[in-house]
């Protein structure tokens, strides 16, 4: 069967004919691909075509697809089973791995996604303060966590809407929400709901939205009133942790949270997230403390095995030698597109991470983001697509460079981009 025929099928079993919304191509006006192997940096389809890959499953694969390393750890790890429901030396090896290199956590918990390292971090934040009151950021994507799906209303700071229908009033009420980069909200937010924050929560790289890069100052605003008023700041690094560098945007920044989420790359490409703080923030969640969290899969053996190889290949010059192919690649692509129809557009890119949009700024907010983005995006993607060029399937995703996108990768991109 070809990939419309089982798209077709799938409809019939599982909602939308898909697991997570994005891999719909909805808004596009072709199928999507189903996938039967990947390798390095492609992705070879049903129908025998294979594509230059810069979703990378939406960030896990910093080293591309199949790396030797990650897969000989995962064949290890199945050999002596891959599920005990029990305590296990792999996860151990992982925690104390990244806690010893990332100097402004104490201690680490696995679980299995982003979202539940949020749902986690809200809760412990919670129970820490004894306040009951979030804040978060339009433009900034947390998982589907009920109290995090929510979206500003008539632009106003601190009125709320459910982004999902399934989230109730009740719960939108204890959510705030403003624009980035909007310090006079935050201020104002602070000054009538002040005393009963437990958590500001922040992609420092938000990623989810397209790319929308925020000033330090603004961070650093953040964390300044957050401590002022003994509220907790999370810094949501599922995307952006391992991937700017190993201790993320905070590390780069030089700003400390109180909490931190992980996702993604730590799993290398395995189930996996993790929330992480300093040991009294930690000391909270059960079984020592009085915050509950736990999880059949947790820290599944395969997963830290396959964490593990990943991150220990995650050195100072790998990054930059990332970052320097992530260039030549943005630099072809910016080429291309000026030379073909879409000289309006600019891509926007932070280390290894990138997001072509129509816009000729840098844009810091959600409200920058120009309308009707989709329409535009939904011509690009079909013509690469056509080339064998994979784009994250949606306006607003961005896109990733894995170290297999190496030189011989970069020149094949160039040729199929002008054939």
């Amino acid at each position: 069967m070809n990939s419309e025929q089982l798209f077709e099928k799938s409809l019939q079993f599982v909602p939308g004919g898909v697991h997570s919304p994005v891999r719909s191509f909805k808004g596009l006006h072709t199928t999507p691909r189903f996938i039967k192997r990947a390798n390095g940096a492609y992705l070879y389809d049903v129908d025998g075509k294979n594509y230059i890959d810069f979703c990378m499953s939406f960030g896990p694969l910093i080293h591309g697809h199949r790396s030797p390393q990650v897969e000989k750890a995962i064949k290890e790890a199945v050999e002596n089973g891959w599920s005990y429901g029990a305590c296990e030396p792999y996860s151990l090896e992982l925690a104390e791995y990244i806690c010893s290199r990332i100097s402004f956590i104490d201690q680490i918990r696995f679980l299995n996604s982003g979202t539940e390292a949020v749902m986690t971090a809200v809760r412990l934040a919670r129970g820490f303060t004894g306040k009951s009151k979030v804040l978060k950021f339009v433009g900034c994507y947390h998982g589907h966590l009920d109290s995090l799906l929510i979206k500003a209303g008539s632009g106003l700071a601190g009125v709320t809407a459910a982004s999902s229908l399934g989230v109730t009033e009740q719960t939108t009420s204890e959510t705030l929400t403003c624009q980035l980069n909007d310090k006079e909200a935050v201020e104002k937010i602070f000054a009538e709901f002040g005393d009963d924050i437990a958590l500001v929560g922040i992609e420092p790289l938000p990623a989810n939205n397209g790319l929308l890069e925020q000033d330090k100052e603004f961070l650093q605003f953040l964390r300044d009133i957050t401590k002022k008023h003994e509220s907790l700041l999370l810094f949501d690094e599922v995307i952006s942790g391992f991937r700017i560098g190993f201790g993320g945007m905070s590390e780069y920044l030089g700003i400390t949270p109180d909490i931190v989420t992980y996702g993604k790359v730590i799993g290398g490409g395995m189930p996996v997230g993790a929330v992480a703080a300093r040991k009294e923030i930690m000391q909270m969640l059960a079984p020592v403390g009085g915050v509950y969290q736990a999880g059949t899969l947790s820290a599944n053996p395969v997963a830290m095995a396959a964490g593990l190889a990943n991150v220990k290949l995650l050195t100072e010059d790998f990054y930059s030698q990332l970052e320097t192919q992530t260039k030549k690649i943005t630099t072809i692509f910016q080429k291309w597109l000026n030379e073909n129809g879409f000289e309006d557009y600019q891509i926007l890119q932070k280390a290894s991470l990138f997001w072509q949009v129509p816009a000729t700024k840098k844009l810091k907010s959600e409200q920058e983001i120009p309308e009707h983005i989709g329409q535009r995006f939904s011509k690009l993607f079909e013509i690469l697509l056509e080339k064998g060029i994979y784009l994250s399937p949606n306006a607003y995703e961005i896109s990733f460079v894995s170290a297999a996108h190496d030189d011989e990768v970069v020149q094949e991109f160039e040729k199929r981009l002008w054939s």
